[in-house]
């Protein structure tokens, strides 16, 4: 039945996008549905050709209600003759770059389907990408497209707050897991703390922004993930720092005093759980992370050009592949059984698609890092300086943070990531000049 009704939904898109193009307000509201189906995200996708129990970063071909959102204002901006770009920036093309030199590894996958279920992902990411950057360069509503994250922000924390009454004692938000959800908030929290920073509570989208930054630092605390928590400080300082020095706002010293006074607050009330989550972190967890590493190096060591398959790690790391007792790791093991995903971004894919499409990525994710730092310079007294300066202090904390965690790949954080870096090429394509008043 729910494929049924999804199909049902899909057929309606165009005819959805059509309306939506006859009133640009609707296209506004359009918009801000997109982040309001990702906040229920898990409900309302689907995994075509699922396979729910295998250990990869994509296990169907995954559809949701958030993505039939993008394509009807897509498909709105085209019928409005409104749509600008398809190829919007040199940002653009270091993905094209990635996804190409992910396409070779398909010779090397033992299971192509599965192979295709992240191929088909990294497609529709592309999608997110050109709505919210042409959404922009219609509307110039940036307001909207960053107090639209923001409630995503709060949504997410009311339901850490249910979860937490139900009884979960690391809450994972709106997303699958909770080290999903502390990458994701320590992305946008740094762009609210910076809004709060700059404009304080003068206006309803600074007071927005602002009770968004306390829900997303809460939130990323309250996953308990030890590295999120150990770059909580890093992340906003940094932010800080750009702000009071870069920025230069006016009072920032009274702003920062009431953070300081809540955040020790909230450290000393989670003080003894936040000891307790590293005191009695297993010992076998940081050996696990080692042995996945050693047998993501074997596969490098193999398939250095092409990798073992995109999406294949779940399949090569059991038998009758070797390289799991190449690498010193011999469990108990049977044909089929999961043995987890090396715990980083950067092995994960090179182990799988390999080198030139690690060092593609690498390209990819640091051009948006270098963007954030010269929009920062270049948007220094006007409006929009919150931006890049937030950007550039959470881009630097979730590409650390994928050192060790693998979950930047999961379909959610991803989105969260391609409208971060959509707002930023539409930054650096507009050439914003109006001052800070």
């Amino acid at each position: 039945m729910k494929y049924f009704v999804f199909i049902m939904a899909a057929v309606c898109v165009p005819p959805f996008a059509f309306l939506l193009s006859l009133n640009r307000h609707w296209v506004k509201y359009a918009f801000v549905g997109i982040l309001l189906a990702m906040c229920i995200y898990l409900r309302t996708s689907i995994n075509f050709f699922s396979h729910e129990d295998y250990r990869g970063s994509a296990r169907g071909m995954e559809v949701s209600l958030a993505h039939l959102m993008a394509f009807a204002l897509i498909g709105a901006m085209i019928f409005a003759r409104k749509f600008r770009s398809w190829m919007p920036d040199l940002g653009y093309g270091f993905y094209l770059v990635y996804f190409l030199l992910c396409l070779p590894s398909l010779s090397a996958a033992e299971d192509r389907l599965i192979a295709w279920f992240e191929v088909w992902k990294m497609i529709l990411l592309y999608f997110f990408y050109i709505a919210v950057f042409n959404y922009l360069k219609l509307t110039d509503d940036l307001h909207t497209v960053i107090g639209s994250l923001a409630v995503f922000a709060i949504i997410n924390m009311l339901y850490v707050v249910y979860l937490h009454f139900c009884g979960v004692y690391q809450p994972h938000g709106v997303f699958p897991h909770q080290n999903s959800m502390a990458v994701a908030m320590q992305l946008l929290g740094p762009i609210f703390f910076a809004a709060y920073m700059m404009f304080g509570l003068r206006s309803l989208f600074s007071m927005l922004c602002s009770f968004a930054f306390v829900c997303a630092a809460m939130a990323t605390l309250r996953s308990y993930s030890r590295m999120a928590m150990m770059l909580v400080p890093f992340n906003y300082g940094l932010v800080f720092l750009l702000c009071a020095i870069i920025g230069r706002p006016r009072y920032w010293w009274l702003r920062i005093l009431p953070i300081v006074a809540m955040g020790l607050l909230v450290l000393v009330a989670m003080l003894p759980r936040i000891i307790e989550r590293y005191q009695k972190a297993p010992e076998a967890s940081a050996n696990t992370r080692v042995e996945l590493a050693l047998c993501a190096w074997e596969m490098i060591k193999d398939e250095p050009w092409r990798g073992v398959g995109i999406n294949n790690w779940g399949i090569k790391i059991n038998l009758p592949y070797e390289y799991a007792e190449r690498a010193g790791r011999m469990p108990n093991r049977r044909e089929g059984y999961a043995d987890g995903i090396v715990e980083t971004v950067y092995l994960l894919v090179c182990a799988e698609c390999g080198i030139p499409a690690l060092l593609a990525m690498l390209a990819w994710f640091g051009w948006y890092l270098f963007k954030s730092l010269t929009l920062m310079i270049r948007l220094r007294g006007t409006e929009s300086f919150f931006v890049p300066a937030g950007c550039l202090a959470g881009f630097v904390s979730i590409y650390v943070q994928s050192v060790f965690e693998w979950v930047l790949r999961q379909q959610l954080n991803l989105i969260c990531l391609m409208f971060v870096f959509a707002i930023l090429s539409y930054l650096n394509d507009k050439r914003l000049l109006s001052t800070t008043k």
